[in-house]
């Protein structure tokens, strides 16, 4: 190994250890939090701690690992938990689209995109959003994979952990813990939003979903971000013809 390829080495360890550290945040901390009452669903819906943590390693997405525990408490069929768990993790493929060109850089092998692309769920991608661009390019997906790992890691860990004392937390305190993930997702994208069709997009999805859940309306989720997002990018486009 001649020098220049241990200076590399060495540096990319450097920025892998800088993002592990990155798991020290509040965003993190509200995650953690989170799968503490996980853990918890998993183990009152009656699934083994194995299953509530091949869950978490392998979707890697709380709202949907929910979806998936209550479509099998409910006795839904494997073709139609698959379809509910894919259909709430297509808000992850702009995340994604939106993360690659932030961590591409020319010589870069794809599988490492692939790989790394798991771990792209709104924490991750809010937290990557806010500290990738004042980092070199050389150094971003490194950093990225030391924090998104790292905390990946630390949520399995959680989720066995709370399986196991389960019986010791109030279930009131386990569900008002899946509160935090919410009020957190809206503070942290409000705070990234940088765009007048990002900032407009969040409130106007927060309105229209209440009312699509209201009228009962087939996929109030989807419509709403459809219909927000649209309605929020169209006026953007107009204020930007404008100027």
């Amino acid at each position: 190994m001649t020098n220049h390829d241990k200076e590399d080495s060495q540096s990319a360890l450097r920025w892998f250890l800088d993002g592990m550290l990155g798991v020290i945040s509040v965003p993190a901390l509200i995650l953690m939090a989170t799968f503490v009452g996980f853990g918890v669903l998993c183990r009152e819906s009656g699934l083994t701690m194995g299953q509530a943590m091949f869950m978490t390693a392998t979707i890697w997405a709380l709202p949907s690992q929910v979806v998936l525990v209550g479509s099998i408490a409910s006795g839904a069929s494997l073709l139609v938990s698959a379809v509910a768990v894919a259909l709430s993790a297509i808000r992850l493929t702009p995340m994604v689209a939106a993360w690659i060109p932030l961590v591409r850089r020319p010589g870069l092998p794809r599988w490492r995109l692939l790989v790394m692309s798991h771990f792209v769920a709104v924490t991750a991608w809010v937290w990557a959003a806010m500290r990738l661009p004042a980092l070199p390019p050389q150094a971003r997906l490194t950093y990225f994979a030391g924090f998104a790992m790292t905390l990946s890691v630390l949520n399995l860990t959680t989720t066995a952990v709370s399986f196991q004392l389960a019986g010791a937390l109030p279930v009131l305190l386990a569900g008002a813990l899946f509160f935090l993930t919410p009020i957190y997702f809206i503070t942290a994208l409000s705070a990234a939003a940088r765009h007048l069709a990002e900032q407009l997009a969040m409130p106007f999805g927060i309105i229209l979903g209440p009312l699509f859940f209201h009228f009962q309306i087939g996929l109030d989720l989807v419509w709403a971000g459809l219909l927000g997002g649209t309605v929020a990018y169209v006026i953007d486009r107009m204020f930007r013809s404008r100027r």
